[in-house]
């Protein structure tokens, strides 16, 4: 299976060290922003790949996703949040159209989005999505906008919103609450609520639903990568169930 990879970062890196040493899985190229040696700028100058991995954020999917699917090259992402963007949501779900490709979503930081799936089926009344961090986790962000994030002693929410309006305003950010939303009843529909809170031991991503299924409420506090406090490890390891998926002969759905 031959790989192209969007992005340099920190799960890109992951990403890369894991396809060394996945059988009959190889990277055969690189897409990045600045010309490089072993990397091309552009989807047409890509070598035969099978699948391209986004790992260079909303940026990484806006610009290359369309191309990528027009051409008939199916595209995995960890860009979710990026999908709130209506426009862009029409844009590439025209191009796979076009092109006879998928645009593939990585279930990212979080877990139960299948039973969201199977959830909605029989019809899925509230969604809600909480994301906790320390407040050094939300440097960079619009929290420091409306809060102190040094002076946080208690845990306290920056926002309260619907997942689209989350994803648009925190790109770096809610790419959980994106696929929250994507699995269960829609962007504007889905619940969602950003805290910083001093005493979190990591990253804590909570689900709560309710539907003709019954119930839903699921946590999970995330580790980092290594090399980026700001990665979630778990994300990176997600394109690498995904990619394995995809070569399954026996697979989840």
């Amino acid at each position: 299976m031959r790989i192209g990879i969007i992005g340099k970062g920190a799960i890109a890196s992951y990403v890369v060290n894991a396809l060394a040493v996945t059988p009959d899985v190889h990277l055969a190229a690189r897409l990045l922003r600045q010309p490089q040696a072993d990397a091309v700028t552009h989807v047409a100058e890509l070598p035969p790949v099978d699948l391209l991995v986004d790992c260079a954020g909303h940026a990484g999917l806006t610009a290359h996703g369309a191309a990528a699917l027009d051409a008939g090259i199916d595209v995995l992402t960890l860009s979710l949040g990026a999908l709130a963007d209506a426009e862009l949501y029409a844009r590439l779900e025209a191009a796979a159209r076009d092109g006879g490709a998928r645009l593939h979503l990585a279930s990212g930081a979080i877990g139960a989005l299948d039973a969201l799936r199977a959830g909605r089926v029989g019809g899925l009344g509230t969604v809600r999505y909480s994301g906790t961090k320390p407040p050094q986790g939300w440097r960079g962000s619009p929290a420091e906008e409306v809060m102190d994030l040094g002076a946080v002693d208690a845990p306290t929410a920056h926002f309260t919103g619907s997942a689209r309006e989350a994803a648009l305003r925190y790109p770096k950010n809610a790419n959980v609450a994106a696929a929250v939303a994507l699995a269960g009843i829609g962007f504007d529909e889905t619940e969602v609520k950003l805290i910083a809170d001093p005493g979190a031991p990591g990253n804590i991503h909570r689900i709560e639903a309710e539907g003709a299924f019954g119930t839903l409420d699921f946590t999970i506090t995330g580790t980092s990568l290594p090399d980026n406090p700001r990665s979630s490890a778990l994300a990176a390891m997600s394109a690498i169930a995904a990619i394995a998926q995809a070569r399954a002969p026996i697979r989840f759905l």
